[in-house]
């Protein structure tokens, strides 16, 4: 059994392969890929590179199981068990799943084990405590002639999911699929992304452990033009889910729309935090700085266009300089650090080059610009003002990357908020209720935090619009996702 050091602890785990069946396997053509950890740039662990066949053999295995095994004909309170226990076995391993996380991503060791883990058995027992809970509708309807007639609907689960997860909340975002497609009694296999696997890998494992049925759950790990490429594409799955950039999600729904296939596609943002001058910056401001700086920037739902009136912008500047400023960056196992890694280097140039492209195009530089001069992948926070044509505040940079841009009026602070192609979420900060329920409904995007931010619930749907992805997860319109309704009509 390998064991991975990293600067924290020591930790153990079953060799990183491939799980279809209920059973680790190599890659059938002996393919790996090198897992790096973004802190020092040393290699952790080769990792089994899943191809085309052996997607095809993680969907077939999927399907028997979905239409010969217990899976989909268990009770969902029974169902409800396995996802209970597999709650508690995530707790139980909250440390080992935390530290494969950090190790692999460079996020805030602390931040992972009281976060990240404790959200990801949520979920899972969230969405056991509706596997009993999924039903129709029934309604009498007008008789036709002597026939008395009544109607029903059942929701049935839609068969084999495949779902392709990100690298930045590996853990959460997998259950974010998996927990309520396995809830209605579908089956999965599940790509993660090749930056972040392992703790996928042992999130299948414990399941496994938590009783359910081989073939209900299977993990391909590899590349995204390998294996997640085949299982985009593979016409034996009866939906998709995907969380991801815009162009791949392009072509997913391009794939779905040839097949006539289900997708959920959850693919970024650019969110506006729109701040009042009536906002109490003594509170606001941790949520902004957070909403900026959170995992380095490395969050869908990160707030980077700071859109604030003009009365009150300098103090708005200074609180996001304070707060990058006083930023410890360093190693993500250390409990003084308050900023991580950047996943990989490929995205630390990116982000790198959207700063370039902010300087050259006028916005103006305040604090921060620079790649930490250290072994790894780490970036300083970064604070521009500018205004809402610049790149840097139109495309998702995916880095500690704010550009604050100043308004007059609330008209104008909800059109600079709508100027954009994606529509996931934003942030207002008004101590006016007034203001807050003129701002609510005229927002472009599907979720909206008010005078904070934070991780979505699972009892709440969670997606965006237009660029930022199509249908919801969590809450129970992210249940019946997985689900087909079908309506029955009775005559007697």
């Amino acid at each position: 059994m390998p064991t991975i050091a990293t600067s924290r602890t020591s930790v153990e785990i079953s060799d990183p392969l491939l799980r279809i069946g209920g059973r680790g396997v190599a890659a059938r053509d002996g393919e790996t890929y090198t897992s790096v950890n973004p802190a020092d740039e040393t290699t952790i662990i080769d990792i089994a590179s899943a191809g085309a066949e052996d997607v095809d053999a993680a969907v077939s295995s999927a399907r028997k199981a979905f239409e010969d095994g217990p899976w989909a004909r268990m009770s969902g309170a029974e169902r409800g068990q396995v996802l209970s226990r597999a709650a508690e076995l995530i707790e139980q391993n909250a440390a080992k799943l935390s530290a494969l996380e950090t190790v692999e991503m460079g996020k805030l060791y602390q931040h992972t084990v009281d976060g990240d883990i404790p959200a990801t058995s949520g979920v899972f027992r969230h969405f056991a405590g509706w596997a009993d809970k999924i039903t129709g509708q029934s309604t009498t309807l007008p008789d036709v002639g002597p026939q008395h007639r009544f109607g029903f609907t059942l929701r049935q689960p839609l068969g084999v999911v495949g779902a392709i997860t990100p690298w930045n909340n590996p853990a959460v975002v997998a259950a974010w699929k998996v927990a309520p497609a396995l809830a209605a009694g579908c089956t999965v296999v599940l790509k993660p992304a090749e930056d972040a696997s392992l703790s996928t890998l042992l999130l299948a494992e414990l399941l496994d452990k938590a009783g359910l049925p081989a073939g209900a759950l299977n993990v391909v790990p590899g590349l995204g033009p390998r294996a997640g490429a085949a299982l985009a594409a593979h016409p034996g799955l009866d939906k998709v889910t995907f969380t991801g950039s815009p162009r791949v999600g392009k072509h997913i729904q391009s794939l779905a729309g040839e097949k006539f296939r289900k997708i959920t596609l959850e693919l970024g943002g650019k969110s506006p935090q729109l701040v009042f001058p009536d906002a109490d910056l003594e509170q606001s401001m941790f949520w902004i700085a957070m909403g900026n700086f959170y995992h380095q920037g490395q969050v869908c739902a990160a707030g980077t266009r700071v859109i604030v009136h003009e009365s009150i912008a300098d103090k708005v500047v200074d609180g996001l300089v304070a707060a990058a400023q006083s930023a410890v960056i360093g190693d993500p196992f250390d409990e003084n650090s308050t900023q991580g890694t950047i996943v990989n280097e490929r995205q630390l140039d990116n982000i790198m080059r959207y700063i370039d492209k902010g300087r050259s195009e006028g916005a103006e530089l305040v604090t921060g610009g620079n790649r930490v001069d250290r072994p790894g992948f780490f970036v300083e926070p970064t604070v521009f003002r500018g205004t809402n044509d610049l790149t840097i505040a139109r495309e998702e940079i995916f880095g500690p990357v704010a550009t604050v841009i100043t308004f007059r009026t609330t008209e104008e602070a909800i059109a600079l908020a709508n100027d954009t192609r994606y529509g996931l979420n934003a942030m207002i900060y008004s101590s006016n209720l007034a203001t807050v329920h003129q701002v609510i409904p005229q927002l472009r995007v599907g979720m909206i935090w008010v005078n904070g931010w934070g991780v979505p619930d699972p009892s709440l749907p969670w997606g965006g619009r237009e660029a930022s992805g199509i249908g919801r997860e969590l809450g129970r319109s992210g249940l019946d996702a997985f689900t087909e309704e079908k309506t029955v009509h009775l005559a007697f």
